[in-house]
């Protein structure tokens, strides 16, 4: 870890920012003593992120997640050890930038969203169990139940939001929700590495919002659906 952060410091200086070299140690220990061990609650609230955020962006949890364990800022499960590979990392980086392209166009983002629907709630349950490995099989089963349950739940509230939102003509509002879906991955991931009593507060009611927006959503497609038949029926009846 210290020779990953005096390699920061040096790259800063040839930058010209110059960072004091004990000061980049003392930032290092604080992140190894406060990621040093992951107890039941950690476990819990990591396995539940991983879950959840793997039904809006399954490329940049696994990425993140890896990326983390590489660095050495966070102290990865057996079951998880393989998402730090170098291979893993090229891979799921390449698939990051696709995904966050390809999830900023109207209607093409519904499609992706689609056709990765059976591939995201699977993942989301192996990488929550992997997160307990085969230390317990009864926490493995545990924990696979609730990342698929949690990404599906994520998965139906994003595909929900994104048809709703692509009945408008206009490209921002797909931009806005596809930035803010970016932003809530990271910031859920983190909290749930750092501040696991935080998380599940935080989860608790990002999970009663989707219902609630699942609930007003389908309702509203249900209409939109409704006045699109009456208005394709509309002419026939005529004749």
């Amino acid at each position: 870890m210290d020779a990953l952060w005096l390699s920061i410091v040096q790259w800063l200086h040839t930058i010209g920012l110059h960072v004091d070299a004990g000061t980049a140690r003392d930032v290092a220990g604080g992140v190894a003593r406060a990621t040093q061990q992951l107890d039941m609650p950690g476990l819990l609230a990591l396995a539940a992120a991983l879950g959840w955020a793997s039904g809006v962006r399954l490329y940049a949890v696994v990425f993140m997640v890896g990326a983390m364990g590489w660095a050495g800022w966070l102290p990865l499960p057996p079951g998880l050890a393989v998402l730090q590979s170098p291979m893993v990392l090229a891979v799921s980086g390449c698939m990051l930038v696709v995904e966050f392209f390809a999830d900023k166009v109207p209607w093409f983002d519904s499609l992706w969203d689609a056709v990765h629907a059976f591939i995201r709630v699977p993942a989301g349950a192996l990488l929550a169990a992997g997160v307990f490995g085969a230390d317990s099989a009864t926490m493995g089963l545990v924990g696979g139940l609730m990342g698929g349950s949690l990404a599906a739940t994520s998965l139906a509230t994003k595909m929900t939001a994104r048809a709703a939102v692509n009945t408008s003509p206009e490209p921002f509002s797909n931009w806005g929700l596809s930035f803010l879906e970016d932003g809530l991955v990271v910031g859920m991931v983190w909290l749930a590495t750092q501040y696991p009593v935080a998380f599940g507060i935080t989860l608790a009611v990002v999970l009663l919002v989707s219902v609630l927006l699942l609930v007003v959503l389908f309702k509203f497609l249900r209409a939109v659906l409704r006045r699109l038949s009456s208005l394709f029926s509309g002419p026939a009846k005529a004749v």
